[in-house]
C-alpha cells in the first residue's frame, strides 16, 4: 500500500469522539520532517529507555521542546533536561510546529500550542504496549500523532484497557489527533512488519506533540 496515494488529497477518518486521522496529510513536509528529525537527533540522541519496572523498551526515543518525557527509578516524567547529555532539549524546528498546528487545526483543536514532541524510531519488531497518555497536567489539550516510513498497525480502544480495540494501517505521511472525550483512550502500536521506505529505510518514525506544561 505505499504510497498508492501519494497524488491524492489528504482526508479525514473519524477514529471516536475528539479522535480522527488525517490521511497523507504529512506528505508535502516530509523532506522537511526528516531534516528536523536529524537534526533533534544530533543533540539527543536516540535511546532505548529503561521503565521504572525495569523493562527496556524496544522503541528507541528522543524529544524536543521545553520539556521532554523521559522515565527514572520513580516513574515517568516530563524534564527540561536530557538525561543522557545535562543540556536542554533542542527547540522543536519550526516545520514540526507548522505542521502540528495545521494538522491540530483540521482536527478542531486550532489553540492547540505543544512544548513538547516525542520522536519514536521503530525497528522491525518494536511495538508500544497499550497505555494512556495521562502525565500531562493539562488534559484538555489533544494528542497530534504523525507517522513517517514503514507502515504500522494503531490500536485505538476506550478508557479501559479491555475494552474493544479498533486497529488501523498507518502510513507514510498520516497524522492521528485525539482529544475532548478519547484524549484519555488507550493506544498502542503492535510489533512492527519488517520492511522498506525510500525515506526512512528499515524503520518508522513517530512525532508525537503534547502541551505538557501547566502553563496555557
Amino acid at each position: 500500500m505505499l504510497d498508492l496515494f501519494a497524488d491524492e488529497e489528504p482526508w479525514q477518518e473519524s477514529l471516536a469522539p475528539g479522535a480522527v486521522v488525517l490521511r497523507r496529510f504529512a506528505l508535502p513536509d516530509t523532506e522537511a520532517l526528516m531534516r528536523g528529525i536529524g537534526q533533534v537527533i544530533s543533540q539527543s540522541p536516540l535511546r532505548h529507555m529503561v521503565t521504572p519496572g525495569g523493562y527496556t523498551m524496544s522503541v528507541a526515543m528522543t524529544n524536543c521542546g521545553a520539556l521532554g518525557w523521559t522515565t527514572d527509578q520513580y516513574g515517568y516524567l516530563y524534564a527540561p533536561v536530557d538525561p543522557q547529555t545535562q543540556r536542554p532539549w533542542p527547540a522543536i524546528p519550526e516545520a514540526f510546529l507548522a505542521l502540528c498546528q495545521k494538522a491540530s487545526t483540521a482536527a478542531g483543536y486550532p489553540d492547540f500550542r505543544p512544548d513538547a514532541c516525542l520522536i519514536n524510531r521503530y525497528a522491525p519488531g518494536a511495538k508500544l504496549s497499550l497505555h494512556q497518555d495521562k502525565d500531562e497536567p493539562d488534559l484538555r489539550a489533544p494528542i497530534v500523532s504523525v507517522s513517517l516510513g514503514l507502515p504500522a498497525i494503531f490500536q485505538f480502544g476506550g478508557l479501559k484497557r479491555n475494552d474493544p480495540l479498533q486497529r488501523l494501517m498507518l502510513e507514510h505521511g498520516d497524522i492521528v489527533v485525539w482529544g475532548g472525550e478519547s484524549r484519555l483512550y488507550y493506544h498502542g502500536i503492535a510489533p512492527l512488519k519488517a520492511g522498506y521506505h525510500p525515506i526512512t529505510g528499515e524503520c518508522r518514525y513517530n512525532l508525537t506533540f503534547r502541551h505538557a506544561s501547566n502553563s496555557k
